[in-house]
């Protein structure tokens, strides 16, 4: 038997690839230090935790309505309006298996088949879609567009007025779609104010599926849950979808991200400022590296830095750096550290590097980042 056809369009995830690969180091007793994976190294609060285990043992075990529960609904539906300013009724709440799975919910229930189009958004742009480079990939068969904000692999942010300025250019076109990411919304910096296009232009209201989850900003990666806001008629395709796929979300984890939605939120500051200083510390000591760009990012915890300048460098072994795969290659191999070549994200010679790991591995990483740089040739 073969395998499907459409199996081809895809590949292995890279960034699960790295962290595979050093999880394997580590338990061979290597010295590596992972810069690969994309989840808080911060725990899940205890009285998330805590509202699992009570769970547990209220018998909360059972299946629950296949796209969550209604306690469930009910508090993301609340966070919407207490942290977005969105209106919502339970009817146009999705719950999945994380928010890959909101993704894939969404877009196989109306663009199966589909062609994905990039849209340029390079480092002159500050990693941001321009509503000049939105207008020119726009036609008439385009169904969606996703906006992550902020970014996945670079941190950049869209503040209001951007986001306004790429509504302006998505109202001409009504038969679009927006899918926006938020999943990162609670992780920004020096002051930016998150915002979500469907607040900043409330006439893409009706044609916008909010999506956001519990992963990043609760520490809560493991839990596997993701939820989405959007049309009634959208939300019942999804659910009709996940019914015959996955069925609902853990219901232990379904209970905690109640507790995490609707408990204390005072903890994500501190953790902000944590993120931020590791944040400018790893920026301040990839820009002193020459031949490296790194620009500051508003939010996540993600650095993209470039190196053009180091392509087709040799290292000590004789070994040329080709592309950005060869050169963290080079750096996992030698410098035992571990990141994401830029070509698993479509835009090259760069990496992504994720700073959510302590500030004493930060600085040994950028550490030996550096010296392995100065020794190519």
């Amino acid at each position: 038997m073969n395998t499907s056809a459409a199996l081809d369009r895809i590949s292995p995830s890279p960034t699960l690839g790295v962290t595979a690969r050093v999880n394997a180091l580590k338990r061979a007793g290597v010295d590596v230090i992972g810069l690969g994976a994309g989840e808080p190294d911060f725990d899940t609060p205890d009285f998330v935790k805590e509202a699992a285990i009570e769970a547990i043992r209220r018998g909360q075990t059972k299946y629950t309505n296949v796209d969550g529960t209604a306690e469930l609904k009910e508090a993301i539906v609340a966070k919407f309006a207490r942290d977005n300013h969105l209106t919502y009724t339970p009817d146009q709440i999705s719950v999945n298996v994380g928010g890959k799975h909101t993704l894939f919910n969404a877009l196989v229930a109306t663009f199966a088949g589909g062609t994905p189009v990039i849209a340029p958004a390079g480092p002159e742009q500050n990693y941001k879609l321009s509503p000049e480079a939105l207008e020119a990939a726009i036609t008439p068969r385009t169904k969606w567009v996703i906006l992550n904000s902020p970014s996945n692999p670079t941190g950049a942010a869209y503040s209001a007025d951007e986001l306004k300025a790429l509504g302006a250019v998505l109202l001409r076109h009504p038969q679009v779609w927006v899918l926006a990411d938020d999943m990162y919304e609670h992780i920004v910096y020096d002051g930016f104010r998150f915002a979500t296009i469907a607040e900043v232009v409330p006439e893409l209201y009706e044609r916008t599926l909010t999506v956001n989850g519990c992963s990043k900003a609760y520490s809560m990666t493991g839990w596997r849950i993701g939820y989405a806001g959007g049309a009634p008629w959208l939300i019942k395709a999804m659910a009709k979808l996940q019914s015959q796929s996955t069925s609902n979300p853990c219901s232990v984890a379904q209970a905690a991200a109640v507790a995490a939605l609707t408990g204390d939120q005072s903890f994500l500051a501190a953790r902000n400022e944590a993120f931020r200083v590791r944040r400018d510390l790893v920026v301040s000591a990839l820009n002193a590296i020459p031949g490296m760009s790194c620009p500051t990012p508003e939010g996540a915890f993600y650095v993209y830095p470039s190196f053009a300048p180091l392509i087709g460098k040799t290292t000590p072994k004789g070994v040329v750096i080709a592309d950005d795969e060869a050169f963290v290659t080079y750096l996992l191999d030698e410098a035992r550290v571990a990141a994401v070549q830029g070509a698993a994200f479509g835009l090259s010679p760069a990496m992504r590097i994720s700073y959510a790991t302590s500030d004493a591995l930060l600085t040994e990483a950028c550490a030996r980042i550096a010296e392995a740089c100065a020794a190519l040739r």
